[in-house]
Order: C-alpha cells, then sequence, then structure tokens
C-alpha cells in the first residue's frame, strides 16, 4: 500500500491524475488530495505521503516551496514535479530538492505511469532496506548480550587466553585496560520477623552474604526482568558490559581508563548506582543491593569481583564500595605488588625467561630495600615466593609425583647461603617452576599429536575425520585441532592429505594397482577429485606420475 498525495489548484487534473492511478493500481494506493500550497503541507503533516505529486503553481504557496517545507518533517517522501511552464529554475529548483521526475502539461499517461512506477520502486527500495537494518537491529540486540557474557565470564573465570578476551574488546568497542565489577544482588527484603528467626532458618532461605531473603526465588523471577534490568543499567551506564544472572546475583564490567578511580569518581558512581537501583525496584518490583570492587587491570578482575562479594557481605547498605570498606588487603607504600602479580602469572602461563627475570626485579628490590634491616624477612619471602610457585607447578601437574621430603634442604638453604646465593637460587627456583608447567604442557601435546599421527598412520585408507580422531584420543576436537596445529605446524586436514598422497606415490611407483584402486587405498572415493589433489601437490596427475616411473 502506497499513500500518495495529489497537489494541483484544477480539479480536472487532480480528477485525471485520480483516474489513471485508480485504473492502474487498483486498491495498491491511499489517495488524498489538496488545492494549494498551505492545504499541501497541512496534509502532509498527518498523512505523510509516500510519494507527492505536485504542481509548482498553487495559489499562496508554490510547490517549490511547499515541497522545502514538507522536507523538514517527511524526508521520505518522495516528490514527483508537474507544471505548465517548463522553465529551467524551476526545474532547477525541484532537483536541489530531490524530486525524482519533472514533468510538464499537458500530461502523458504513460509518461506519469512510468514515473510513478520508478516513484513506486524507491518506495520499496529503502522500505527493504530499512527492513533488512531492522533486522540486522534485531540480530545484533540478540547477539550483543551473548557477546557480553562471554566477555564478563572470560574475566571473572580466566579460562580463555587474552587474545579471547581482546577478541570480545574489539566486538564491544572497548578500549579500556581497566576497570570494576558492580555486582547486582535481588531478593526480597529481610523482615524483623525474619530476622528473629532461628540462625538455621535464616540460612536456608537467604544468599550467603546478600542480606537478602528467597534469593532463588527471586532469581527466577528475574529471569523475565533481564531485558528490563539490562535497558535500566544501560541508561544509567551505557559502557556496562552485563552478565547472566547467577542463583540471584548478576555481574557487570565497568571498563575504567586508569588504574585507580578518585575520591570524587567513586562518589559520583555510588551515587549513579543508587538512582538505578530505585529504578530498578520501581520497575521490577524487586529490592536489590549492589556490591562494587575496586578498579583492577582486565588480568585481575576476579579480585574486583571477590571485592564487590565481600562488599556485599560486609555491610548492609543498599550500595557498598570495597575502597570504603575494610575488606581488602592493602600493601606498604613501596611494596612492588606488580612485580609479584608477573611473577607468578609468569609462572602460570609456563614463561621460564619472564618468570626468571621478574624474580630477579623483585629479589633486587629486597636487597636494595629490605636486606639492611630486614634480612629475615627477605629470606622468609624468598622461601615463601618459592614454595608457592611450586605449588602452582603441582597443582598444573608440572613437577608429578608429591614427595613430602622433597624440599628438605629449603630452610637451610634460605637460612644459611649468603644473601647473594639466595638471589641466584631464589631465580633458578622461580624458573625451574615455570619450566616445568612448560615442559608438561609442550611434552603432553607433543604426546598427543604423536598419537593422532599413529593413528592416522593406520585408518588415513579410512573415512577418518578430526571428531574420529578428537574421540580416539579422549579430547574435545576444538583442543585437538590446536594442539595438532601448534606442534606440527600444519592443520589436521593438510597433515592427512599428505599422508595419504605420500602411500600414493609410493603405490603408483610399484605399478601393481590401477589409479582408481589406488585412489581408494588411500581414502578417496572420488578418482576426479583425488587426481584434483594429486595434481596440485606434484604438478602431475596420477597416471602421468605412474607412467614416468614406468620408464625408469
Amino acid at each position: 500500500m502506497y499513500r500518495i498525495l495529489l497537489a494541483d489548484d484544477e480539479g480536472i487534473t487532480i480528477d485525471s491524475l485520480t483516474f489513471i492511478m485508480e485504473k492502474e493500481y487498483h486498491d495498491k494506493c491511499e489517495l488524498r488530495s489538496a488545492r494549494s500550497g498551505r492545504a499541501v503541507i497541512e496534509m502532509a503533516e498527518t498523512f505523510r505521503p509516500d510519494i507527492a505529486v505536485m504542481d509548482i503553481r498553487m495559489p499562496g504557496i508554490d510547490g517549490i516551496e511547499a515541497i522545502r517545507e514538507i522536507r523538514k518533517f517527511s524526508p521520505t517522501t518522495v516528490f514527483i514535479v508537474l507544471t505548465a511552464y517548463d522553465k529551467f529554475s524551476f526545474a532547477k529548483d525541484a532537483i536541489n530538492l530531490g524530486v525524482l521526475s519533472f514533468l510538464t502539461k499537458p500530461l502523458d499517461r504513460k509518461v506519469f505511469v512510468d514515473a510513478m512506477n520508478r516513484a513506486m520502486a524507491s518506495i520499496d527500495k529503502a522500505r527493504d532496506q530499512r527492513s533488512r537494518e531492522l533486522s540486522n537491529r534485531e540480530k545484533l540486540d540478540a547477539v550483543v548480550p551473548m557477546i557480553e557474557s562471554g566477555l564478563v565470564y572470560s574475566l571473572l573465570l580466566q579460562d580463555n587466553t587474552p587474545e579471547v578476551i581482546d577478541n570480545y574488546r574489539r566486538l564491544l568497542e572497548i578500549p579500556e585496560s581497566y576497570g570494576f565489577i558492580a555486582l547486582l544482588a535481588c531478593g526480597d527484603a529481610l523482615s524483623e520477623n525474619l530476622n528473629s528467626r532461628r540462625a538455621s532458618d535464616v540460612q536456608m532461605t537467604t544468599a550467603p552474604g546478600d542480606h537478602l531473603s528467597n534469593p532463588i526465588g527471586t532469581g527466577i523471577r528475574l529471569q523475565k526482568h533481564y531485558s528490563k534490568i539490562r535497558e535500566i543499567l544501560k541508561e544509567y551506564s551505557a559502557r556496562a558490559v552485563i552478565g547472566q544472572i547467577m542463583m540471584n546475583k548478576i555481574p557487570v564490567f565497568i571498563p575504567y581508563e586508569s588504574s585507580t578511580m578518585d575520591y570524587l569518581d567513586r562518589v559520583s558512581t555510588i551515587d549513579q548506582v543508587r538512582k538505578s537501583l530505585s529504578y530498578l525496584t520501581e520497575e521490577t518490583g524487586v529490592t536489590y543491593r549492589i556490591g562494587i570492587g575496586s578498579v583492577k587491570s582486565l588480568s585481575d578482575m576476579r579480585i574486583s569481583y571477590q571485592e564487590a562479594l565481600r562488599s556485599l557481605r560486609d555491610s548492609s547498605e543498599p550500595v557498598s564500595h570495597a575502597d570504603d570498606l575494610p575488606v581488602t588487603c592493602s600493601y606498604e607504600q613501596d611494596y612492588p605488588l606488580d612485580l609479584e602479580k608477573q611473577l607468578f602469572e609468569s609462572v602460570k602461563n609456563g614463561s621460564p625467561e619472564k618468570a626468571a627475570e621478574t624474580a630477579d626485579l623483585f629479589f633486587t628490590w629486597m636487597e636494595k630495600t629490605q636486606v639492611q634491616t630486614h634480612e629475615n624477612n627477605v629470606r622468609l619471602k624468598a622461601i615463601e615466593f618459592v614454595l608457592w610457585a611450586e605449588h602452582i607447578a603441582y597443582r598444573s601437574g608440572g613437577i608429578g609425583v608429591y614427595r613430602f621430603g622433597d624440599r628438605g634442604d629449603y630452610l637451610s638453604i634460605a637460612c644459611g647461603y649468603p644473601v647473594r646465593e639466595l638471589h641466584s637460587w631464589f631465580v633458578e627456583k622461580i624458573r625451574a617452576a615455570a619450566e616445568k608447567i612448560a615442559d608438561k604442557t609442550i611434552s603432553s601435546a607433543e604426546a598427543l599429536t604423536q598419537k593422532a599421527k599413529e593413528y592416522i598412520g593406520t585408518h588415513y585408507a579410512g573415512d577418518l575425520s578430526l571428531d574420529e580422531v578428537s574421540r580416539a584420543l579422549n579430547i574435545s576436537p576444538y583442543y585437538f585441532s590446536r594442539i595438532f596445529k601448534e606442534t606440527e605446524g600444519v592443520t589436521f586436514i593438510e597433515y592427512l592429505t599428505d599422508t595419504r598422497l605420500r602411500r600414493a606415490k609410493e603405490l603408483l611407483a610399484e605399478d601393481k594397482l590401477p589409479v582408481k584402486e589406488i585412489c581408494s587405498a588411500v581414502g578417496y572415493q572420488d578418482p576426479n577429485y583425488f587426481s584434483r589433489l594429486f595434481r596440485r601437490s606434484e604438478g602431475v596427475s596420477p597416471t602421468e606420475y605412474k607412467e614416468t616411473h614406468e620408464k625408469q
């Protein structure tokens, strides 16, 4: 259906155009008409025509001026201009206003219908484009929450590589390397009666540390409000990245541009969160509390999450911030906390050189600032870090069997070595822990790859797939594919193809089987496909390869 507005000061012209439209398009059009510039503008304001056929010469406001006014509130209207005056100035003005067609009177029916068809085609094209844009927007609206949940999940559980997190950040256009967690908890407010009940009964109906009752029930009710909650949180913090509901809590990651938040920003953040809580309760009928963690780097976002949890637990306020409560461990001003984090992160990642470099920097700091006054503490710190690095290696499976007496000399070394020798021992032990993890990762990958190659070597002649090999190794296809590529430098398919073609060349050189049987013997059912692969690899067809070896 097209809304058509006909504007001409001559009634006979309007009647003629109406007759043509009804005859040509039947009920595809809704027609309205006007006989002056002012009437056209007023009607267009309510009718919002898809197409307007305008006479230039009308009483009062002329057609060109009317088009200019209509353009202001109905920019998508397509205009066809009629005039009895074939003047270039009118045509120029019409073109500048984006008029589709400029027709002169007396009007030729075919010319008018052609112009109307072009206008309708233009309307259809614009509608299709808007429909696609709306469809894409709907799809994006459905996908964005999933991407946001993926990022929050990765930040809190740290089960993905930095590359995966960076991919999420690119998709969500998050340039910041810092942020904090705001943890939204929902429930029914604790009543006086509930507070007076036995502690064991209260524990049955409250979430740990929430100071809210009925966490499971409200968590279920919250599901239907999830979209509304996202909408409200985005309204108060457009950059908020919102996770999924976990029992009665929703973790929210807020990107931040620097590593620390000053006092005024903290106060402003708390104030905004308070306002959002009131709106959330008003819109959903559920009571909420929010705990806010301190700003951390992305790799330490779990710490901000734990702080947000402790804020909920240690305060009964609707909004509580970790920096306002004694809920985190603080360090003396000059302690190199970043070095400590880098050291253990390097050990955990199996990066021996980086771990040793950071260990050396940390011990050098102790030598320069602590040995003179706290030598015993330096020795304690050395053994503390070494034991913890080895604990990480044990937990990862890098060291193997734990034996109670394996570290019996560590105490005497820490107490008896001169500080400089202790420095070297400390660095080497940290390096060794990281190497154990790296070796375990490499040896594990190499062992898996070797088993895969053996399996391929005995099963290449069948309909072998990545899934089948993964199942035989009892690992996921994704993990196997990644490990195989990293270890061998080629994909599983590339290796399988190379194995089959090498065996095909051996069989072709032996000259005992026809090409078709060799094709089947190396795992290919389609001779043409086999021939294309072979030619791509060797530059000749299987038959040509066979003939060449027959002559030798």
